[in-house]
């Protein structure tokens, strides 16, 4: 079998076995002071045309950006992730949304939309999880109008350390069952952005794949995990801003 094509299953049955409790952490991500936070990180970025501009969420998980997005009026917003189980529970959160986002079962490295089909994309904790980021990169350009930008908030969790602060007992990370937690430290060792030097990786690669500025920004943790809660991510988030 083809190893990237392992690795993709492993994401997916993963993920899946995470979704429900994944999903039930979102919905109150979504109802707490971390929804206006991440606002502020995205909404600068995004025409004030709520009705046209063309927003696709690449690794959607169960939902959170889009629908973000959309209860700020944004027509147009599409979710892809790879793990079916992850859309049906963002199909599920979206419910009586008006305007409400789209999702699809789609593969990220391999999306499935026309050339220059959206304004922005964005993803959010996902090209640590795959096989090929370059490819995803060039994908990503592929799928950007001319001027258009990739937001993409990630960290290098190939350089986790153990961390010295005390996670509250409804903390994520305690909560997973140790066979997989087995199975996430698997996973980990077998992709390739374990082991590169990040951001400064991405920066090459976005660069390489066309992107004509790229950025980083290394305070999103500071304003967006300012407390030690439930939500909180102890490995320091970078955002990449790369425009086509």
């Amino acid at each position: 079998m083809d190893k990237s094509k392992s690795i993709k299953e492993d994401v997916v049955s993963y993920w899946g076995a995470r979704s429900q409790d994944f999903a039930a952490q979102r919905k109150r991500e979504l109802e707490s002071s971390k929804a206006e936070r991440w606002k502020k990180e995205i909404l600068p970025f995004l025409s004030k045309d709520r009705k046209e501009t063309r927003i696709l969420d690449v690794g959607t998980g169960s939902g959170f950006f889009p629908i973000l997005l959309a209860e700020e009026g944004y027509e147009k917003v599409t979710g892809i992730d790879l793990t079916p189980e992850m859309i049906e529970r963002a199909k599920d959160l979206s419910q009586g949304l008006v305007p409400a986002p789209s999702f699809f079962v789609m593969d990220a490295e391999k999306p499935d939309f026309e050339k220059e089909a959206f304004d922005v994309i964005l993803t959010r904790n996902l090209t640590w999880t795959l096989p090929h980021p370059d490819l995803a990169y060039r994908e990503w350009y592929r799928l950007l109008k001319t001027g258009g930008l990739l937001l993409n908030f990630d960290a290098d969790y190939g350089e986790e350390e153990e961390s010295s602060v005390e996670l509250p007992e409804n903390h994520a990370h305690k909560g997973i069952a140790s066979e997989l937690m087995r199975k996430h430290d698997q996973i980990m060792a077998a992709l390739p952005n374990s082991y590169l030097k990040r951001p400064g990786t991405d920066v090459e690669l976005l660069k390489l794949a066309g992107f004509s500025t790229v950025t980083v920004d290394f305070q999103v943790s500071d304003r967006v995990y300012r407390e030690i809660d439930e939500f909180y991510n102890p490995v320091r988030m970078f955002k990449l801003c790369a425009k086509k």
